[in-house]
This record gives C-alpha cells, sequence and structure tokens, in this order.
C-alpha cells in the first residue's frame, strides 16, 4: 500500500467519521447527561466494536453476513431494536433539567462502556461497509495483515478523535440544559433521531452478491 493509497484512505475516513450519526449522538447525549468523563467510556465502547467489526471483516466473516439474508435480517433487526430502545428511552424521559452539580455519572462504567458498544455495533452495513471497503485499498502483491492494521488503526483514531471532540463540545451545553424544560426539549431531539436511525436502518437491505 503506497503512501498516497492510505491519504486517499485518510480523506474517505475523514468524512465518514465526522458526520454524525448513532454514535456521534451517543457520546453527545451521554456528555450532556453525566459529563465528558462518561462520555469517553461510551466512545471506548463505540470504538471497541468498530474494531471488532474490522477484524470480522479481516477474518471473512462480513462475506459470510453479506451472502446470507437470515444473519443479515437477524444483525439488522437488532440493530433496530436496541436504537428504537434508545429513542423511546430518551423520549419517555421526565427529566426538566441536567444537574450539572452532580458528582458522579448516574451509569457506572461498564454500564456506560456496554452502552456506547452497542450502539457502535448495532448497524450491520458497517461489516459489509468495511468488507467493500478495505480490499479497493489492499495491494495484493503485498502482505496483507500489515496493511489491514494500518488502516484499521487510522480508522480507529479518526473515530476515537471525533467522538470526543463531540463530547467536548457538548459538555459546553450543560450549562444551557441546566435552565427548566431545556433537558427534555434534548431528550426529545434526541430521542427523535434515534428513531430515525431505526427506521434508516430496518429500510437496510443485503447487497446483492455478485
Amino acid at each position: 500500500m503506497t503512501i498516497s493509497t492510505w491519504l486517499l484512505y485518510v480523506a474517505a475516513v475523514f468524512v465518514l467519521t465526522v458526520t454524525p450519526g448513532p454514535s456521534v449522538l451517543m457520546s453527545v447525549s451521554t456528555s450532556v447527561q453525566h459529563g465528558p468523563r462518561a462520555a469517553l467510556m461510551a466512545a471506548c465502547g463505540s470504538t471497541c466494536a468498530i474494531a471488532l467489526v474490522m477484524l470480522m471483516s479481516m477474518l471473512g466473516l462480513g462475506s459470510v453476513l453479506a451472502a446470507s439474508e437470515t444473519l443479515f435480517a437477524i444483525v439488522k433487526w437488532l440493530g433496530v431494536g436496541y436504537l428504537a430502545y434508545l429513542g423511546l428511552a430518551a423520549l419517555l424521559s421526565k427529566s426538566q433539567r441536567i444537574d450539572i452539580d452532580a458528582g458522579a455519572p448516574a451509569a457506572g462504567a461498564r454500564t456506560l462502556f456496554r452502552r456506547g458498544f452497542l450502539v457502535g455495533a448495532s448497524n450491520p452495513k458497517a461489516l459489509l461497509f468495511f468488507g467493500a471497503l478495505f480490499p479497493q485499498f489492499i495491494e495484493p502483491a503485498a502482505p496483507q495483515a500489515p496493511q489491514f492494521i494500518v488502516l484499521g488503526l487510522t480508522f480507529v483514531c479518526f473515530e476515537m478523535f471525533w467522538l470526543c471532540v463531540y463530547a467536548l463540545t457538548a459538555a459546553r451545553a450543560r450549562v444551557w440544559l441546566s435552565r427548566p424544560r431545556r433537558a427534555a426539549l434534548f431528550n426529545r431531539v434526541t430521542g427523535t433521531v434515534f428513531l430515525a436511525a431505526a427506521g434508516w436502518l430496518a429500510l437496510a437491505r443485503r447487497s446483492p452478491s455478485a
């Protein structure tokens, strides 16, 4: 893999990771509700899920998922259910304000990590995406494992960086949200976005096999 190929990959990854999605929304909402440290733990969980998806793609499991209508449907609807659960939980929340003086997050580190992991792994299109993207940037004549490692670490670094940027930016909004009824508005917005993501995922279809 040449430097020019890697730079082209970096440009593609930059666009993909900077664009808001369910993982970004999870990082933002966690930062607003529990603070940036809690959001960092959730971001670590989401990034670990992405790394696992990339590893599965490298091992060829992405091709298995792409070829199996049943497996794709199972993974897809599990993701739809979890995103819908997050959306409904936010919409049904009765919180009217954010308590910025809370000394510790309401959820423990394991819970936050698990929540982030589930959000990061909830989109089955990730397996298909990495299965289709990686081969385009890999030189077949060169050893493939080092190339997968470089591409994977590049994606993980960009993903974690932008999740942290969004979390730190959202943390500044906690003062604004501490005013009455603004937390309720925030919960409605985040709940709607999560439900929209669940709807988008429900409409996703398996790419036709070659």
